[in-house]
């Protein structure tokens, strides 16, 4: 009889120990936007029953999940964040690595003239000359140091960002490299706007990319696309592919 019981009262008794879990570590209440993809829910809690919760995702479906669930599952919480008032922007751009090269001195007296780089072109220029009259040996590029188009790139972009009024500066934010691979050199964006509402959210880092994307070339830098190819047929059952690659200057 004992284990009938068990079995009628699984869920219910599973869920009251959960929800005392959730309660007491302050895991998840109500209005706390939460997603579970195990469980298709990515939206706002609406309800908290004793034996299941309730999601309304962000397109107006209703997503229900066993109250025991979040605890023995994996559930992310995204209440943090808004507390925070702060949203991560965490994207890449890839490089093509074929377009990274030392700066000559006609490209640094143009870049010398962005406000933003003026700072850092002066401390790199005296940085470097000051090592190259130290250690410099011959004319060769393998003894001097010298400035590339990518790092002043990735301190351009830097400064940028630490100057957008949109975004916070009390919290992490660098431009760094991430490892190269076939799709070029991934240079990432980690920083954080000042507000948490998605759409305003979205609004300023596609601001952001939209202007970076444009001032790309100002570096003699060219974002990497992967080739289109073109298959022609000719006679006699041969074949012909041709490959062509879509870049900037």
């Amino acid at each position: 009889m004992a284990a009938v019981l068990m079995l009628v009262f699984k869920d219910p008794i599973l869920g009251l120990v959960a929800g005392i879990q959730l309660s007491a570590n302050d895991m998840l209440k109500l209005g706390d936007w939460l997603e579970m993809p195990k469980y298709g829910a990515n939206g706002t809690v609406t309800d908290i029953g004793l034996t299941t919760v309730k999601v309304r995702n962000f397109d107006n479906t209703i997503t229900t999940i066993p109250t025991w669930a979040l605890v023995s599952d994996a559930f992310i919480n995204w209440s943090g964040m808004s507390a925070s008032g702060g949203r991560r922007i965490k994207r890449s751009l890839n490089i093509d690595t074929t377009s990274i090269h030392f700066l000559d001195e006609q490209e640094q007296q143009k870049l010398i003239q962005a406000k933003l780089l003026k700072p850092y072109l002066a401390a790199r220029h005296e940085e470097i000359n000051l090592w190259n009259q130290q250690n410099g040996e011959g004319e060769s590029v393998l003894n001097l140091r010298k400035m590339t188009n990518i790092g002043t790139f990735r301190a351009y972009l830097n400064e940028y960002l630490r100057n957008h009024p949109r975004i916070r500066k009390d919290m992490t934010l660098m431009v760094r490299q991430l490892a190269p691979d076939a799709n070029g050199l991934p240079i990432e964006i980690y920083a954080f706007t000042n507000t948490v509402v998605w759409a305003e959210y979205e609004e300023i880092q596609a601001d952001i990319f939209d202007h970076i994307f444009a001032v790309v070339d100002e570096f003699g830098l060219r974002i990497h696309q992967s080739p289109h190819r073109e298959r022609y047929s000719l006679p006699g059952g041969w074949h012909r592919t041709i490959i062509r690659y879509w870049r900037g200057k």
